[in-house]
């Protein structure tokens, strides 16, 4: 059986590790940030919403790309670009250059993430796709759970600039840790086979990835709602710090990152259906509980169901898109469309929340995505033949076209 290239894998994993610590440090900051300088809930939901419309914007782009050109170019120029944006935070003092610089921000992920992701897979072995994809999220999942930790001690110990600064530093660590130790452009496996894009609307005929798309939009506006306004509801109705608000967030995505491995290598082995639903129903309920928590408790508690949930669907989720991208020979243009998902999740999860915040009331949030996650279920249920892959996934027109229509 081909074996995992560990160099390459180990500094993907480390690169990408540092990279979300660093912007986990500052995401739970920026909601109490804009809210001291006179925010509306909307203007948080844009300040989250802008990097997630970029993001959605230029990922079909990168990510077909990077099936043409390789993976290493975009991966160093995103890392070094999120290093830039941290020196922009620490300039600025208005709720309008900040959601600018987070539209930039967006396009530099763009750059990185789905591209990362796309490499990680054209080097998973067969068979291993759960296994491998759990361990490397792994990595994200670490960084998001000790970035905002870290966020709320350094702020509350230093400052917001401090915050943004150690942002910078762990960015550029990331940087040069892919500029140095992955191979060149030319020997990567990506365009040694000639991979071609595909257009994102013809990888949408596949039932299968379609429902994938929908179970991602669905959990990542989950994270749009918790991550833009649990910060609001714990500061402004229960008083909480900026340690504990840290701590509150950091938990769900440390015990999503607890279960990434074991996960990972049970969704090789059993149906990953079974697995997206499972974990799929847990995330509506944590959700929801936010809405009737009174306390530090209640909180923690929907921290951590929200995470178990995560947990379990991820590692299936991303196995199926490895095979889907293998077997299409475009598995820029899957991770791609995965990680616009994502996005387009944030996105519409945050601006949602800000305008139910606005004109009825915030909790109400946690309702809407609670909901959404439910009909996600229901789609993932009923396309369930696509997703537990056993014979040959039918092939789709793969003449090069422009990616993003």
């Amino acid at each position: 059986m081909e074996s995992l290239d560990r160099k390459i894998f180990g500094t993907l994993f480390f690169s990408i590790f540092a990279a979300v610590t660093g912007v986990g440090i500052v995401v739970p900051l920026l909601p109490v940030y804009a809210h001291d300088l006179g925010a509306s809930g909307i203007y948080i939901g844009l300040i989250f919403g802008s990097f997630s419309l970029s993001r959605t914007v230029f990922i079909p782009y990168f990510g077909s790309r990077s099936d043409l050109r390789g993976r290493k170019p975009f991966i160093v120029i995103g890392l070094l670009s999120y290093a830039l944006v941290s020196v922009g935070f620490m300039l600025v003092d208005a709720v309008g250059p900040i959601i600018v610089l987070r539209f930039f921000q967006g396009i530099a992920s763009a750059m990185m993430m789905p591209v990362i992701q796309a490499y990680v897979g054209d080097i998973t072995p067969p068979g291993k796709e759960g296994t491998v994809m759990g361990l490397f999220n792994l990595s994200m999942f670490m960084g998001l759970s000790f970035g905002p930790l870290m966020g709320g001690f350094i702020k509350d110990r230093f400052s917001l600039d401090a915050a943004f600064m150690a942002m910078g530093i762990l960015s550029l660590g990331g940087f040069a840790l892919s500029l140095v130790l992955l191979p060149p452009r030319n020997t990567e496996r990506v365009v040694k086979k000639g991979a071609v894009a595909i257009d994102w609307r013809r990888l949408l005929a596949d039932k299968g990835i379609l429902s994938l798309v929908f179970f991602r939009i669905a959990y990542t506006a989950g994270i749009g709602i918790i991550w833009g306004f649990l910060p609001v509801l714990a500061d402004t109705e229960l008083g909480l710090s900026g340690s504990t608000i840290g701590f509150l967030i950091m938990l769900g995505v440390f015990v999503s990152g607890v279960l990434q491995v074991p996960m990972g290598v049970l969704a090789d082995r059993a149906s990953k259906t079974l697995l997206l639903v499972c974990g799929g129903l847990v995330v509506a309920v944590a959700i929801s509980s936010y809405r009737y928590s009174q306390s530090l408790t209640g909180l923690l508690l929907g921290s951590i169901g929200f995470g178990f949930g995560g947990g379990i669907a991820m590692p299936s989720l991303m196995a199926v898109a490895v095979v889907k991208g293998n077997r299409l020979g475009a598995m820029g243009s899957v991770m791609g469309l995965i990680t616009m998902a994502h996005s387009f999740g944030m996105l519409g999860g945050s601006l949602l929340a800000g305008i139910l915040m606005d004109f009825y009331n915030l909790r109400l949030s946690f309702t809407a995505g609670a909901a959404l996650m439910l009909m996600a279920v229901v789609f993932v249920f009923l396309c369930r033949h696509e997703l537990d892959i056993k014979g040959p996934v039918p092939s789709l027109d793969k003449s090069p076209i422009d990616p993003i229509g």
